[in-house]
């Protein structure tokens, strides 16, 4: 059995920060992850046309400021090769790959009540003891695996986007399905429809979508970027978002038709993601959204030449951004090329696979390859995969059975010691990811100091302390249109699923506030107590 003092489940962007900070402040910590090497989510979405949706300079970390400086960005939204040699550079600049286990499976963690330790089990048939446990595993890290009838029957090669292989995957002379238009399936379809044979896509619901407006980053862009890092960072700190763009203070039923038609196509040209925000009732008034939403369907229709294509590729049974709008490049222009089909699933459901292919209620379709673009099991489906068992013999799963329940996102309570990022009750997907972990590991290691200053080795979130939070997000989240629409935030991604709205939609500012106030006020919400042998050894 190995012992340390923080034991860190996943080496993604948040196990490896994680590392770095623990590691920093003379803690023994042990990352365990299950793949080959370090990425997380970029080390498994490697399909074609893979990009992060949020700026290069933005998603990246911020603990260094010579890490800012010597790392250069080659496109203002970075693909996932890129993203990944940034990582792996990180790992190597930080000597982090020492303290990560590779290739190891957690299969079990149970709370030991005497000890007040964690025991962690693996697939490999490994244990490890620790006094700290932290769930750094994602949340676009669990796959949905489709459960077609007939799908083993399928003769042709079948990949998920989110386990992409390793090898090279070619398209040319091949007969192409792709099933789901999320941000995967819209990411990859132009870019294999210009090797493709025939590519097919199916739809089941329109998605609204971005022009990444992407472009290389100059040498003077990249020079001004660094010159003023900080203020940058700053921005982005205190944004809703954690992207940096501030809301325009104005309605956008306040202005004039041509002012509001000038502001979107400004946004449209330049912010991607950031669309959503230029006025700030965009996301909290149906007819302010309507606004954009037409805006957005007018783009869409200008690009796509057939008629009843174009009818069926505009959004219009959901409010812009009350689901995750993707971010594009050349989607829709994709379906103009000759060897380019969509399938509309509300139209012509998938009634089996067959050993060719697929059959809808209205067509047999032959192919060689099926691309699985189905999105993943979010917030819960990785914290599930692992049998997680707390105080009383109470499992995570039970103890969610009816939905995720945290205080401030971070912990749970029943299970002591047990730190969770960037999960469900944080604003983890409704965030620029990379600044909502950093933000909630730097509290967390301010948290242990804290515990360790006051001769206290164990802490437990209150039951009152959660069913508060609960209620704070259920509120905050009535203020938006969240709720109009069936999404991931809410559960609605999964059959079977609980259907309770999962993220906070309280901003990455407001969010920021009560993390500081909390521990200002001696970590309200959490009881804490000693454990002398803990403290003999630190």
């Amino acid at each position: 059995m190995q012992t340390v003092d923080v034991l860190v489940i996943g080496a993604g962007f948040a196990g490896l920060r994680a590392l770095y900070r623990f590691r920093g402040l003379g803690y023994k910590v042990k990352v365990l992850e299950a793949s080959e090497d370090v990425g997380g989510v970029w080390y498994h979405n490697g399909y074609p046309g893979a990009r992060c949706d949020v700026e290069s300079y933005d998603y990246s970390y911020s603990f260094s400021p010579e890490l800012e400086q010597e790392w250069r960005w080659s496109e203002r939204y970075a693909t996932q090769p890129e993203i990944l040699r940034y990582i792996n550079h990180v790992a190597e600049r930080f000597d982090l790959r020492r303290d990560i286990q590779f290739n190891t499976r957690m299969t079990n963690a149970t709370y030991d009540e005497a000890s007040a330790r964690w025991v962690i089990e693996t697939e490999g048939g490994e244990t490890f003891d620790t006094q700290f446990f932290m769930m750094c595993v994602g949340q676009l890290s669990t796959p949905k695996s489709p459960n077609y009838p007939g799908l083993s029957d399928y003769k042709g090669e079948v990949i998920h986007s989110g386990k992409w292989p390793k090898h090279e995957v070619t398209y040319e002379g091949k007969r192409v399905a792709i099933i789901g238009t999320g941000s995967s399936g819209m990411q990859m379809t132009p870019v294999i429809a210009k090797y493709a044979k025939h590519l097919t896509v199916f739809q089941r619901t329109p998605n609204y979508s971005i022009p990444a407006a992407n472009a290389p980053v100059t040498d003077e862009e990249d020079a001004q970027v660094k010159a003023h890092y900080r203020e940058r960072r700053d921005r982005a700190w205190n944004s809703a978002t954690g992207l940096g763009f501030m809301p325009n203070k104005t309605s956008a039923l306040d202005v004039t038709p041509e002012e509001r038609e000038k502001a979107y196509e400004a946004a449209w040209n330049r912010l991607g993601f950031g669309f959503a925000l230029t006025y700030y009732d965009i996301l909290l008034n149906k007819q302010a959204n309507d606004t954009a939403a037409d805006f957005i369907r007018r783009k869409i229709a200008s690009v796509v030449n057939d008629p009843v294509v174009r009818e069926k590729l505009l959004p219009r049974n959901h409010a812009f951004a009350a689901r995750r709008p993707s971010v594009d490049s050349g989607y829709f222009q994709a379906f103009n090329r000759d060897n380019v089909e969509l399938a509309d699933l509300l139209e012509s459901p998938i009634v089996e696979f067959t050993h060719e292919g697929i059959r809808t209620s209205a067509k047999n379709h032959v192919f060689d390859m099926i691309i699985f673009a189905t999105g993943f099991d979010v917030f819960t489906g990785s914290l599930f995969k692992p049998n997680i068992i707390g105080r009383g013999g109470i499992t995570l799963k039970q103890k969610w059975s009816d939905g995720p329940v945290t205080h401030l996102g971070v912990g749970v309570s029943d299970f002591p010691n047990m730190f969770i990022v960037v999960g469900p009750g944080s604003p983890s997907l409704l965030s620029n990811v990379m600044v909502s972990t950093e933000e909630q590991i730097d509290w967390m290691a301010a948290f242990v100091e804290h515990m360790k200053a006051n001769k206290q080795a164990v802490f437990e979130v209150q039951h009152d302390a959660e069913k508060e939070w609960g209620h704070h997000i259920n509120e905050r989240v009535k203020e938006t249109l969240y709720l109009s629409t069936d999404s991931y935030y809410n559960g609605a991604e999964v059959k079977g699923k609980p259907r309770v709205f999962m993220p906070y939609s309280g901003g990455v500012r407001g969010y920021r506030r009560i993390l500081h106030k909390c521990a200002a006020e001696g970590y309200t919400g959490f009881s804490f107590a000693a454990n002398a042998a803990w403290l003999e050894k630190v």
